[in-house]
């Protein structure tokens, strides 16, 4: 049983760490108010570019060149899977879930006798598939900022998915990122980046007021989705690394606000025994 002098520094040693915990709720909450406007604010522009690509995608347009971004190669032999996590922990089980959801995935192709590779973003999914599947990895993206990810570092990102697509490295191209809903939610989302999945993307916007005018465009069609293919890799790139990190910092304030709790618990409890 412990002395007096074992139970006071049982509860210094507590107080210490509750006081380092509620300093990073505070400091997550500060970030999470900043993370959440970028991240809404992104949602229209990409929600927009994908609405007018669908537009496009309705009228008859080649597999050549560039267009391939939107038609896709005509197989779906090769895979390159993109998860998405945080380049830190103490988020409870934010950046866990992302690598569970990918090897799960990993694993239900490859009994579909598909080609699998990885491209990591973030130390977290990293250092975890460094260890689990590192020969399926092609590259890494780490240490994106203490703010977040910039349009810059996006915009790099994209230019590699890009290079790999047209080197005929991969067929289908899908990210596994956390969704921002709320500061206490985060969703599990896959996102079909190449080729786009008309097939989905139309079903969602029927169960949503969609405007389905005929435009017509100037200059022609295919000079349109030269330009706009690539800018939409990133913008959706962008808007998954904004969804990401404001997901990272509400799932960092709540386990940050559950540990202070706790640790208040076992503060009254080991004072009621030191008294005692």
């Amino acid at each position: 049983m412990p002395n007096l002098k074992d139970l006071r520094t049982q509860i210094n040693s507590v107080g210490s760490t509750k006081k380092i915990t509620s300093a990073m709720k505070m400091v997550a909450a500060s970030k999470l108010r900043r993370s959440q406007e970028k991240a809404e604010a992104a949602r229209p522009y990409s929600l927009r570019i994908e609405e007018m690509l669908l537009s496009l995608a309705s009228t008859g347009v080649s597999r050549e060149g560039i267009i391939k971004l939107l038609t896709g190669t005509g197989k779906q032999d090769n895979y390159l899977v993109i998860p998405v996590t945080a380049d830190r922990g103490l988020c409870g089980g934010f950046n866990s879930s992302i690598n569970r959801e990918t090897v799960k995935l990993v694993r239900t192709l490859e009994n579909q006798g598909k080609k699998i590779s990885l491209i990591t973003i973030g130390k977290k999914s990293r250092d975890y598939f460094k260890r689990l599947m590192n020969d399926k990895i092609i590259e890494s993206f780490i240490d994106l900022g203490a703010k977040g990810a910039g349009y810059d570092i996006a915009m790099q990102i994209s230019k590699n998915i890009q290079s790999l697509y047209f080197d005929n490295r991969f067929d289908v191209c899908t990210l596994i990122y956390n969704k921002f809903k709320s500061a206490i939610t985060q969703e599990v989302t896959h996102q079909q980046l190449i080729p786009l999945n008309i097939n989905e993307k139309a079903e969602e916007n029927n169960d949503k007021d969609f405007d389905n005018s005929i435009y017509i465009y100037e200059p022609d069609e295919n000079a349109i989705l030269k330009d706009l293919l690539p800018k939409n890799i990133t913008i959706q790139v962008f808007k998954i690394l904004l969804e990401s990190n404001a997901g990272e910092q509400g799932a960092r304030m709540m386990a940050m606000d559950n540990a202070t709790r706790n640790a208040g618990e076992m503060i009254d409890s080991l004072t009621l025994k030191y008294n005692r």
